[in-house]
C-alpha cells in the first residue's frame, strides 16, 4: 500500500491529501524516461570522447597504418623517378647523342591523363588527397616507363644496325703495308701517264708486284667482277651497304664472284696490269651515294698513326698516277 502524502494548505490553514491522477502519474513516468535517455546519451557520447571501442581501436590502427604505407609508397615512388631520371638522362645524352638520333621531349615522358577525373573515387576520405597523390604518381611512372622501354627497343635496334654498320664501311688498307713497293698516287688532281695532262684521280694507286694479294675493307656483297668496265680491266666491285661500294681495279685475277658474301679481310682478287695502266697496282675508290670520295678517310682500322701520316703525305703529293 503506498503512502498518503500531503501538503499545507495556507488560505485553511490545514494539511490536505495530496490527490495523484493518472495524468500526473504518465507525466512523471514519461519525465524520468526522457531524464534517464538523455543521461545515457550523454554518458555514451562522453564515454565515446574519452574510450574506444575494441573495434574502433583496431579501425584507427588499420587507418593509421594504411597512411603509413601510403606515405612509404610515396617515398618509394619518389626513388623510383630519380632513378627513371637517371636512365633517361643517359637515353637522351649518351645512347641517342650516340646514333644520331632525337631525343624524346621531356613533356611525352612525364605526360598525364586529361580528360575525367581518373581519382574522383577517392575523394571524401580523410586521406583522399594522399590516395590520389600516390595513384597519380604511379601512373605516370607506369607511362614513363613504357615509354622508357620503348626507347631502349629502338636504342637496340640502332646499335644493331650500327654494328652492321661499322663492319660494312670500308676501314682498312686493302693491299697490306709490308707487301706494298709504295703508296705510287692518292686522290686529286694527278698527271696523266698516258697523256701527261693534269687530270683528277678518283682513287688510290697502291703498287705492288703482280699475284700480290687484295683484301676487303669492310663487309658486302660482290656487285661486280668482270673487265667489261673502260680503262679499269679486270675489276671488282663490292656493295657494303648504306651507301657505300668499293672498286678494285687492273686485277690480274680473281678469289670471288658475282653475288658473293664476302667479310672484312677476305682475299678478294690479286694486283695486275690490266686494262689502262702503267705497271702493276691496285687502283682502289670508294664511292658513297653514288659519289667518289677519298680513300684516305678509310684506313683507320689497320694503320698506326705514323703509317698513317706517311700515307696521308705521299697521298698529297701530286705526282703521275699509274692509270
Amino acid at each position: 500500500m503506498s503512502k498518503v502524502k500531503y501538503y499545507y494548505d495556507s488560505e485553511t490553514l490545514s494539511y490536505k491529501v495530496i490527490k495523484r491522477t493518472k495524468g500526473k502519474i504518465f507525466n512523471s513516468i514519461l519525465l524520468f524516461l526522457l531524464c534517464s535517455a538523455l543521461f545515457a546519451f550523454l554518458f555514451v557520447f562522453i564515454a565515446g570522447l574519452y574510450f574506444k571501442s575494441p573495434q574502433e581501436k583496431a579501425l584507427i590502427n588499420e587507418v593509421e597504418n594504411l597512411t603509413l604505407q601510403y606515405n612509404i609508397l610515396n617515398d618509394r615512388l619518389e626513388n623510383a623517378y630519380d632513378v627513371l631520371e637517371n636512365v633517361e638522362e643517359r637515353d637522351t645524352n649518351l645512347y641517342r647523342h650516340y646514333f644520331e638520333t632525337s631525343a624524346i621531349p621531356m613533356e611525352q615522358r612525364r605526360a598525364g591523363f586529361g580528360g575525367i577525373n581518373r581519382y574522383k573515387k577517392f575523394e571524401g576520405f580523410e586521406n583522399s588527397e594522399l590516395i590520389a597523390s600516390s595513384h597519380k604518381k604511379l601512373d605516370i611512372l607506369e607511362k614513363a616507363i613504357v615509354v622508357q622501354s620503348k626507347s631502349l627497343d629502338e636504342i637496340a635496334k640502332l646499335a644493331e644496325k650500327k654494328e652492321e654498320m661499322l663492319v660494312a664501311i670500308p676501314a682498312i688498307q686493302p693491299v697490306r703495308n709490308e707487301d706494298l713497293k709504295r703508296m705510287a698516287s692518292g686522290y686529286g688532281w694527278r698527271r696523266d701517264p698516258f697523256t701527261k695532262s693534269r687530270k683528277f684521280h678518283y682513287g688510290m694507286d697502291f703498287s705492288a708486284k703482280k699475284g700480290t694479294y687484295v683484301y676487303a675493307p669492310g663487309d658486302g656483297t660482290v656487285i661486280r667482277a668482270d673487265s667489261r668496265s673502260s680503262g679499269y680491266g679486270r675489276h671488282i666491285r663490292i656493295d657494303h651497304g648504306y651507301g657505300y661500294v668499293t672498286l678494285y681495279g687492273h686485277l690480274n685475277g680473281y678469289n670471288v664472284k658475282r653475288g658473293q658474301k664476302i667479310k672484312r679481310g677476305d682475299v678478294i682478287g690479286f694486283v695486275g696490269n690490266t686494262g689502262r695502266s702503267k705497271g702493276p697496282h691496285l687502283h682502289y675508290e670508294v664511292h658513297k651515294d653514288g659519289k667518289k670520295i677519298n680513300p684516305l678517310n678509310f684506313y683507320y682500322g689497320n694503320l698506326s698513326a705514323e703509317e698513317f701520316d706517311l700515307l696521308l703525305k705521299n697521298a698529297n703529293t701530286e705526282n703521275q698516277s699509274l692509270d
